[in-house]
């Protein structure tokens, strides 16, 4: 098999896979692999999950694609239940996290022209963050080693510590026309933001008149507990960003606005896949299950379960010294190298991704059982147990 035709923009594990099933990966040469990465938060159902399978099969039988220069059902029926359970009131669909991101940073420029003057454009964003590679998202992406090679950058955007709020108060003004933040900085290192402190911006947002964005993309759609992540902090932004888990493996991104920011008009934003029919019916078919399917009021007892495994395993092994998250987005800090130790629990049939500079995430699907849980930390302990 010839792999030298497809750029190599990921540096790959030495594996092929062909099919999945569950919380389970099989590889061309048949070797079977738990999946705690779940295409990083993506697969929130598991792998050739039946819902997704049939949605996929009937949907595909009616409609693929149509432009939106017309209507389609089922993105219909996605922007109403997304905006049903949540405090927004409009939804656009795109096709993934990094252009759900560049739609809210022009929803953020667009929103200071209307309502301050021709210098309201500054976007205020935070160190260590993640929000995309596609120079907007990378201009407000706040670790270097992803802008160095590709500068210059979009202007008028401004760096701050994460959960310092002093650092924040000092800069914001009149001509800030938003802060996009994550409530939880996935690769960054599973860093949750504190409630005070998004409440405080929440509040600086509103005095200067500038839009409030989360980026969701991998901590909500259920991952903490809650549909958004923004419930489990209690302030609601103005914008919220997500992809992912919203296709539960199938390409799709969104954005959901409150009245203040629901301002693009015909012309502003657009995006050719955006809302087509069979990603739209395959996300509707997510959300039915982790609503109305019980996944999502599940999250709790399994995050509860897996953290008191890994306090238990941190205890008995010094090489974990912290262990950090929430819901089903959940990482523990190593004393060892991170590359190497995901090597090892690869070794061993185990799928976990690094965060950050030591962190190792845990990521399974939201409908996870509690046995597949104690199959993923019992090879974790095997690997705990090695001699690094």
């Amino acid at each position: 098999m010839c792999k030298n035709n497809i750029m190599k923009t990921y540096n790959r594990f030495d594996v092929c896979f062909e099919r999945g099933i569950g919380t389970k990966v099989y590889s061309t040469d048949g070797k079977e692999y738990i999946d705690f990465v779940s295409g990083i938060a993506t697969n929130c159902l598991g792998h050739s999950n039946p819902a997704i399978i049939e949605t996929i099969k009937n949907q595909s039988s009616k409609l693929i694609h149509i432009s939106n220069y017309y209507w389609n059902t089922p993105s219909i029926n996605l922007a109403t239940k997304l905006c049903k359970n949540s405090h927004h009131e409009k939804a656009f669909f795109c096709s993934t996290g990094t252009e759900a991101v560049e739609a809210a940073l022009k929803l953020a420029r667009k929103y200071g022209k209307m309502h301050g003057t021709s210098n309201k454009n500054k976007i205020i964003y935070m160190n260590n963050s993640f929000h995309g590679r596609t120079l907007g998202a990378l201009a407000v992406t706040g670790q270097k080693k992803y802008q160095e090679n590709f500068t210059p950058l979009m202007n008028r955007v401004i760096n701050v510590n994460f959960n310092d709020i002093t650092s924040i108060k000092e800069i914001f003004d009149k001509e800030v026309c938003g802060v996009i933040l994550e409530p939880i900085q996935g690769e960054g290192g599973i860093i949750p933001a504190k409630i005070d402190y998004l409440k405080e911006i929440r509040t600086l947002c509103d005095k200067f008149n500038a839009l409030l964005i989360f980026d969701e993309v991998q901590c909500g759609i259920g991952r903490l507990g809650s549909l958004f992540a923004y419930e489990q902090f209690n302030v609601v932004p103005d914008v919220v960003c997500m992809a992912k888990g919203l296709g539960g493996g199938f390409p799709i991104g969104a954005v959901i606005t409150n009245k203040k920011a629901s301002i693009f008009v015909p012309g502003d934003h657009g995006t050719t896949f955006g809302g087509n029919p069979l990603s739209c019916a395959v996300a509707y078919t997510v959300l039915t299950e982790l609503i109305d399917g019980g996944i999502i009021a599940s999250i709790h007892k399994k995050s509860n379960y897996l953290i008191n495994k890994l306090k238990k395993l941190k205890e008995k092994h010094s090489l974990i010294k912290d262990i950090r998250g929430m819901g089903l987005l959940i990482g523990f800090s190593i004393d060892t190298d991170t590359k190497h130790f995901m090597n090892k629990c690869f070794e061993e049939g185990l799928l976990v991704v690094s965060a950050g500079e030591n962190v190792i995430r845990l990521l399974p699907p939201l409908n996870v059982s509690f046995k597949e849980i104690d199959e993923a930390l019992t090879i974790l302990e095997k690997v705990l147990a090695k001699d690094f």
